[in-house]
């Protein structure tokens, strides 16, 4: 973790839930409200680094003062695939909950404190805010493809001003931008552009989560705009005549059609729409962003609109289906539009509609020469419809990588119900809030990258294992597994039947747990246990809290070693994966499951043929067995694993009897990451030859140690 932090001023900012689905987990989750106070020593809660990791440090004191006493603390934002609202869990860790997630994309994101699901706080160390939803903070995650949401060098902005008028029902107001430069008088007029808010966004939600004004003020900066008045309004609608008349009145602007735009978000973007074809000739020029019901279009009506352009996230955001609709009846109308194209990483919120703001804009008043979907966007061909409740396994996977969590009807009482899974960057994890449909409860994530994801519910703060996923975990019974297939993903998968190695139980006696205990072994395809040379042997240990099956299971060890044997990657090898819950796992390998592996196995007992690795807890097994026995394995890795005290090493035995030492380590989501960098240190002040190829992306998990074994094994036994 770097140590530039970004500290939080007083600039209002932010994200807010803007669908029904999003708004009901917020609301589940929250029925106790407390407004911010003071926090000891204004110490920030949040650091941003530089490279995008946001680390949250919470005062427990401060949360049993305002809450009480609490089991868990969440961070609860858009902080879940495609910016959906989810759930990262804090660890208690002596006087403060804390945690470590990223990296992050780049992007304005909001957040508040949940304790125990419904029990919510703000945090008092950043003075960011969103007026619609006094607990949410904000922060801004730079980089470029954020760089329309930056403020621009003070002065050189636009202006944005409240204009309140008077219609028959009473007076109301509205948000203004004006342009820099704009004046009151002149001969020139501006064009203008109504953005129309939802029923369920308010109008300040523009400012403080579209991060409209920043996204304005960049785009005249740099010259890819027409100079404009844009006019915020709330859910009643732009087509009113009171309003319009209040802004030619009160500003300098064209009142000729052509130089009038609209453009909405969700129930907004219905509303634009309507406007713009219910009133022929009122408006030329029409933004849809993610529209929640598609309006009547007459050919007739809609003749006057010099520009329609349609706007939707992928399968999550409500109105994907809607826009599908609404392109399929202007066709019929032979109603000319253009489509952005499916966003595919976008959902219905602010950081899609961000998007949508910036591609709009610069194509109203002007000519411009692409009518074409943005960059990297997708056609939409159909509807996206997940099996009806209860008629498939779950989780559904869609080939694109959008999956459906659904679960049985046993939690029809429930209060709060989470999918826990390895989903954030990295695969860290994360909770994302299951809707109730019926008596079930629902929700589509993603897109997720190709790999190997394992998940739990958590149903009233009680993990509970998904009954209709037949997968299982033995050492961690409520836990589920799936497979998304790709690319990405193939040395997870399985090979061809018939074609991969062989898994075998190996039983062998205990003498240090005075016991029969249990291993596992894989040898590879055409494995001949009468060939003249033994084959080198890997003994690979799982971490604490495991056990001998976690490799299998959750590794994919096998998988991984199929492919590479079939790819012509892997020493033909025999891999020993062994129980190490031991007192004494020096005795535990070297007079149990060595003896009983060269017993059982054709492997070799040369120290130049053998290999010892482990993660976490049996990494440091590895590094205990080089520092106690160095000479005894040639080849030894340590996964996620620290090395420990300089004192009583044996550097000269080490460097002089180890062909290869390699070690790994997740990034700063891992919590051994500062005693693991530390211990590099001791290593190279001791004079130990060591590889180590920098972080592995991730936390201190399964998505970390695959991809170590993934790189280790085709590195054993050849030099």
């Amino acid at each position: 973790m770097t140590t530039e932090t970004y500290h939080w001023r007083s600039r209002r900012s932010g994200v807010r839930r803007l669908s029904a689905v999003f708004a009901a987990g917020v609301m589940a989750a929250a029925t106790v409200l407390l407004a911010p106070q003071p926090a000891a020593a204004e110490t920030p809660w949040l650091e941003v680094s530089a490279d995008r990791y946001a680390s949250f440090t919470v005062p427990a004191a401060y949360i049993q003062e305002q809450l009480g006493t609490v089991s868990q603390v969440v961070v609860e934002g858009n902080i879940g695939p495609s910016a959906a609202w989810a759930e990262f869990g804090l660890t208690r860790r002596g006087d403060v909950w804390s945690g470590i997630l990223g990296p992050l994309k780049p992007g304005l994101y909001q957040y508040q404190l949940t304790a125990d699901d419904t029990r919510s706080l703000k945090d008092p160390t950043n003075s960011t805010g969103v007026a619609s939803k006094p607990l949410l903070s904000t922060f801004l995650v730079a980089g470029d493809s954020a760089r329309w949401l930056a403020d621009v060098p003070p002065g050189t902005g636009g202006r944005v001003e409240t204009l309140t008028y008077r219609t028959g029902s009473g007076q109301r107001s509205a948000l203004v931008w004006t342009p820099p430069g704009y004046a009151a008088k002149g001969s020139r007029g501006y064009p203008v552009l109504y953005l129309q808010s939802g029923e369920d966004v308010p109008t300040t939600d523009w400012l403080d989560l579209g991060r409209t004004r920043q996204i304005l003020d960049n785009l005249a900066a740099e010259g890819a705009s027409r100079p404009m008045v844009v006019v915020i309004n709330d859910a009643n609608g732009a087509d009113g005549r009171e309003l319009r008349k209040a802004v030619a009145d009160r500003y300098r602007v064209l009142r000729d059609p052509a130089h009038q735009a609209i453009a909405g978000v969700s129930d907004g973007a219905t509303q634009a729409l309507t406007a713009a074809v219910a009133s022929p000739g009122q408006f030329a020029h029409v933004g849809w962003f993610s529209g929640h019901a598609a309006p009547t279009v007459d050919r007739r009506n809609a003749r006057a609109v010099k520009l329609l352009r349609l706007y939707t996230g992928n399968v999550t955001d409500p109105a994907y289906n809607t826009t599908y609709r609404l392109m399929r009846a202007l066709d019929r109308a032979d109603v000319r539009f253009e489509f952005d194209g499916i966003n595919p990483d976008g959902g219905a919120n602010w950081q899609t509609w961000q998007e949508n703001l910036v591609d709009f804009v610069p194509r109203l008043f002007q000519h411009v020469s692409d009518h074409g979907p943005s960059p990297g966007h997708r056609p939409l061909t159909g509807e996206f419809a997940p099996p009806p409740a209860g008629t498939t396994p779950t989780p559904f996977v869609t080939r694109d990588g959008f999956v459906t969590f659904e679960t049985t009807t046993d939690f029809t009482d429930a209060q709060h119900v989470t999918v826990w899974a390895n989903i954030a960057p990295g695969g860290s994890w994360l909770r994302v809030p299951l809707t109730r449909e019926g008596d079930r409860w629902r929700a589509t994530v993603g897109p997720l990258k190709p790999w190997f994801y394992y998940y739990r519910l958590i149903v009233d703060r009680v993990a509970v294992k998904d009954t209709a996923n037949p997968t299982k975990v033995t050492t961690e019974p409520t836990w589920s597994t799936f497979l998304l297939p790709g690319p990405g993903a193939r040395l997870l998968s399985d090979v061809p039947a018939g074609r991969g190695g062989t898994v075998e139980s190996m039983t062998y006696l205990s003498t240090v747990a005075g016991q029969e205990r249990t291993a596992l072994v894989w040898t590879p395809p055409g494995y001949d246990p009468a060939r003249p040379q033994p084959y080198p042997v890997l003994y690979l240990q799982h971490g604490g809290g495991q056990n001998y099956t976690d490799w299998v299971e959750m590794g994919r060890a096998k998988q991984i070693l199929d492919h590479q044997f079939l790819d012509g990657d892997l020493t033909p090898m025999v891999v020993v994966m062994g129980n190490g819950n031991s007192s004494n796992f020096n005795r535990e390998l070297l007079d149990n499951i060595v003896p009983t592996a060269r017993a059982r196995y054709h492997v070799s007992s040369e120290s130049s043929q053998q290999a010892i690795a482990g993660l976490s807890m049996g990494g440091g097994q590895a590094l205990g067995v080089l520092r106690a026995y160095p000479g005894e394995f040639a080849y030894v890795a340590a996964l996620s694993a620290g090395f420990g005290s300089g004192t009583g090493v044996d550097v000269e035995a080490i460097n002089n009897g180890t062909t290869m030492l390699r070690l790994y380590v997740g990034d700063q989501t891992d919590f051994v990451y500062p005693s693991f960098m530390a211990s590099l240190t001791t290593l190279n002040t001791l004079g130990i030859r060591y590889e180590f190829d920098g972080v592995t992306p991730g936390p201190h998990g399964w998505d970390v140690w695959q991809k170590n074994l993934i790189d280790l094994a085709p590195r054993l036994f050849k030099r």
